[in-house]
């Protein structure tokens, strides 16, 4: 993927700062933390960020809150403070944070909502997750809630809500009823994404401040791209 496509601390996308919290929009490609490929994590773009705004000497401290995969878009939440930190990590934990994602798929799904529960069983190997309708040996259970929200010419945007946060669990669960995300080559697309992104996108989050105990109700804009734009049309 094109570097310029990729967040920097002058392209950064802000959707929410304080003392204590920032939420960005992360572009697909981004990672979130490090990782083998050696490319620079969205966590380093943020404290570039952080110490350019606010003038800040030595280093800036910043906590990774949770992930999204490299070719997904849409919100991510850092803490900025010590203070912070183990209260987000609690409210996740907890399942105290709303999160809903958007997903661009081929087909129709069998119910215009529905919950769907799997097993998932990961593959280190091929960094693949396998959904069986049954428990298998060293699966974990996956429950997510969809409806369609629209009907374009040829895909169909869901919105999902999710009950566990299991690895590329969206993309497998929606897989296994025969609804593939455009661009998901691992999950079954005929052809990927020219950005090698994938239409997922975390799209809105609410939650209660961890410090000043505010209710947010943060939501990410679409990628600009043909597909998504006609989401919201």
């Amino acid at each position: 993927m094109a570097s310029k496509t990729l967040s920097n601390k002058n392209n950064l996308i802000v959707l929410y700062e304080d003392n204590h919290v920032i939420i960005v929009n992360k572009r697909a490609g981004d990672i979130v933390q490090g990782d083998k490929t050696g490319d620079k994590p969205l966590s380093d773009v943020v404290k570039e960020y952080i110490k350019e705004k606010y003038n800040k000497p030595g280093n800036v401290f910043l906590g990774t809150v949770h992930r999204l995969d490299r070719p997904t878009t849409g919100i991510i939440i850092f803490a900025r403070t010590s203070k912070a930190l183990p209260r987000l990590n609690k409210l996740f934990s907890e399942k105290k944070a709303q999160k809903t994602y958007w997903a661009v798929v081929n087909n129709k799904p069998p119910k215009s909502e529905d919950t769907l529960i799997h097993w998932l069983k990961k593959n280190p190997k091929n960094n693949k997750s396998y959904a069986h309708t049954k428990e298998v040996r060293d699966s974990k259970k996956a429950v997510l809630h969809y409806r369609v929200l629209k009907t374009l010419d040829n895909y169909v945007l869901l919105e999902i809500n999710l009950e566990t946060g299991r690895h590329h669990q969206i993309r497998s669960q929606l897989s296994s009823i025969g609804c593939i995300i455009k661009g998901d080559l691992k999950y079954g697309a005929n052809r990927s994404n020219k950005d090698a992104s994938i239409h997922l996108h975390a799209r809105q989050i609410q939650f209660t401040h961890p410090v000043s105990k505010e209710d947010l109700n943060i939501i990410a804009p679409l990628p600009d791209d043909p597909v998504w734009n006609a989401c919201l049309v």
